[in-house]
């Protein structure tokens, strides 16, 4: 039987999934040792006997910087975007009320690879507009109970605006919890202060991400213990200013673990220590009332209180009862707190889990049934769109999207494909429409989603299709763009076969409260389909002569003949003003480590400086002889581990590029290094 927390909650016990997960689940085939993983560590000392193959135990206490050969690979490049929020979509969403924090594993503790992996089953969590804070989850006894999050989804989580936190399990002793790691993560050194406290600082640090989620579910502490730490967490919030610290509710202040499910005397002074509170899952709605009140008497606001809700078993099937979370008729009384929302990814059988399901699965959790966040189901699932009121970082120009969502099943530029391998790299992951799908048409709504079948750039691009009765808009981003006259927007767009003809506008919204769309023609497609068109739309002739204003919504607008079947996709969506020059050459590539495998092939890894200039991305190909090339992969960082380089036309040496990209998607003129198969070391 899979075990799932809500599973254990029943049973009377509280350990976390973490701990019963397999430990070296998912680690790459023999020959692959040069591949990089997310960190993990224990506090000090180290279980007894031997770790299983392919786990590491390491101890977070002799951890440093300049000793780590992974750093380069797990350290974070994009920074904390800052967001707005938008007029909510519908009514009952409401602004600077309950948001989100998520709980989510996406592979065992050991298991996580640290810049992707050669598979596009993979949660590629999209979803960022409805989430406050995402807890990268994680911590078993038999691996690790200190988990930093891999550098791919930080970057992701960044670009959108929202922070990412470690965590820290110490799990129950029925799970393989030892009240001595507790001990050594909250001893103190002489002068007061607590060194696995600046530790963990010095690895968000480091590392790039935000701060840390704290479990500590291990039983049999005293008040002592308790004293130690809550001073650990103030200690840790205090010292790390500008990390967040999120609290779980297990240990009480009396040192035992004691699940309140509430906010009370005997959790609060965690909670007056950290950043926010992640109550236990049996809560009740006069607990949450009490909890409000608690919270505000404390200076502190009752949305800063995560009420646990446990999909991980049943998903949007899942039973809770949500009017005493977000009442309608007052203001609601806590924020969501999600255990384990990669349910949707996971609940799919593993032979279906294509791209394609797992996103359509996805929109169902966040925006509902209905697929439409201005209209919201009232069934008995409650998806965050119908109470919680999305946001957006689009404030700035240039802004683009090819509608990446970090993983595919082939690679794709200006429309040519350039890798059949299948993929995952949440760092290279767009900013994606946030509101799934609000569309205005008299008819029957098409289907909208992101498909795999085809992409300008990337791995995936977005899909219309149905048979609409009239015109037909998609309103894609909430935005607050800079709107001059010399702003430009481009498409990239197609009909696939089998369509009838379209004609196609760009949907322009430089009013907020509502959004009115004014419409730029943007061609007429013929019945089925001719390939990719671009086309670059003067969206600054929408001023008539006045002022610069802004753009607060982007869409569009489609018109087929009526009843008549219509599939067209939008590759490219890109807003500027001047065309920026290309960015600068990468620095010198270097190949730092070089290991033989399967098939001989060789696995590599590769670091260069950076490129000057703003960087989305950094793209790696490999030259293939008598012209060519073939995409290795892509990264915001500065190193890269290609598993498995492969030998082509019995060459004596294969040169690999390395491009930067900027937000645009404009490439530049590479940096290379050369690898020699008869050589018995790499050499540039």
């Amino acid at each position: 039987m899979r075990v799932t927390r809500r599973a254990l909650l029943l049973a009377g016990g509280a350990g976390a999934v973490a701990a019963a997960l397999p430990a070296a689940a998912g680690r790459a085939a023999a020959g692959t040792e040069l591949q990089p993983y997310a960190s993990y560590w224990y506090p000090d000392s180290l279980p007894a006997g031997s770790p299983a193959p392919g786990v590491r135990w390491r101890s977070l206490r002799a951890w440093r910087a300049r000793d780590d050969a992974d750093l380069a690979f797990n350290r974070a490049s994009v920074p904390l975007a800052p967001r707005f929020t938008p007029p909510p979509a519908n009514g009952s969403a409401r602004a600077g009320q309950a948001r989100v924090c998520a709980l989510a594993a996406f592979a065992t503790t050991s298991a996580n690879p640290s810049q992707g992996s050669a598979t596009a089953d993979y949660y590629a969590l999209t979803h960022w507009a409805y989430l406050d804070e995402l807890v990268f989850w994680g911590g078993s006894s038999d691996e690790g109970l200190i988990l930093a999050p891999n550098a791919p989804v930080v970057d992701a989580a960044h670009r959108n605006g929202v922070p990412v936190l470690g965590t820290v399990f110490l799990p129950p002793a029925a799970y393989g919890g030892q009240l001595r790691w507790t001990r050594e993560l909250v001893a103190r050194e002489a002068g007061g202060g607590f060194p696995l406290a600046d530790q963990l600082i010095r690895v968000a640090r480091a590392y790039g991400f935000d701060g840390w989620f704290l479990n500590a579910e291990t039983g049999g502490g005293d008040a002592r213990l308790g004293a130690d730490m809550r001073d650990f967490v103030a200690y840790l919030r205090a010292r790390g200013a500008g990390l967040r610290v999120n609290w779980y509710d297990a240990m009480a202040i009396s040192g035992d673990v004691s699940w309140q499910n509430e906010l009370n005397e005997r959790n609060a002074p965690f909670f007056r220590s950290a950043d926010t509170m992640f109550l236990n899952f049996n809560w009740s709605r006069s607990g949450l009332v009490s909890s409000g009140e608690l919270a505000r008497g404390l200076g502190r606001g009752p949305y800063e209180l995560w009420a646990g809700i446990d999909v991980e078993a049943n998903g949007w099937d899942t039973r809770v009862d949500w009017d005493a979370v977000v009442p309608a008729d007052r203001p609601h009384l806590a924020s969501f707190g999600f255990y384990r929302p990669e349910w949707t990814w996971k609940s799919l059988p593993a032979g279906a889990r294509t791209p394609a399901a797992f996103h359509a699965r996805d929109d169902r959790f966040w925006s509902g049934p209905s697929l439409d966040p201005a209209r919201p189901d009232a069934g008995a699932w409650r998806a965050p769109a119908a109470s919680v009121a999305d946001r957006s970082t689009l404030t700035s120009l240039p802004f683009a999207t090819t509608f990446n969502t970090g993983h595919g099943l082939g690679w794709y530029e200006r429309g040519r494909r350039t890798s059949d391998a299948a993929w995952n790299h949440l760092g290279l992951q767009d900013r994606l429409p946030g509101r799934r799908w609000v569309i205005h048409t008299a008819g029957e709504r098409p289907a909208v989603g992101f498909d795999f079948a085809d992409a300008w750039h990337g791995g995936g691009s977005l899909l219309v299709e149905g048979r609409p009765a009239g015109p037909t808009t998609v309103e894609l981003y909430a935005a607050r763009l800079p709107l001059s006259q010399a702003t430009v927007v481009e498409l990239a767009h197609r009909c696939d076969p089998g369509s009838a003809g379209v004609r196609v506008e760009l949907a322009v919204a430089l009013q907020e409260r509502p959004y009115r769309f004014s419409y730029l023609p943007a061609g007429t497609l013929r019945a089925g389909g001719s390939g990719w068109t671009t086309v670059a739309l003067r969206v600054g002739a929408l001023l008539r002569g006045r002022g610069g204003r802004t753009v607060h919504a982007l869409g569009v607008r489609l018109t087929a003949r009526d009843g008549a079947p219509l599939r067209w996709r939008l590759g490219r969506l890109a807003v500027r003003d001047a065309v920026p020059k290309a960015p600068g050459r990468p620095g010198a590539v270097t190949v730092t480590a070089a290991r033989p495998g399967p098939g001989g092939t060789v696995a590599l890894r590769l670091a260069w400086g950076a490129s000057p200039g703003p960087v989305r991305h950094y793209e790696l190909r490999q030259a293939l002889p008598g012209g060519g090339f073939r995409f290795l992969g892509g990264t915001c960082g500065h190193a890269y581990y290609v598993p498995a380089l492969r030998r082509t036309a019995e060459e004596a040496a294969t040169r690999i590029d390395v491009r930067a990209v900027d937000e645009l998607y404009a490439a530049s003129v590479p940096a290379s290094v050369t690898y020699r198969w008869s050589a018995t070391r790499p050499s540039a």
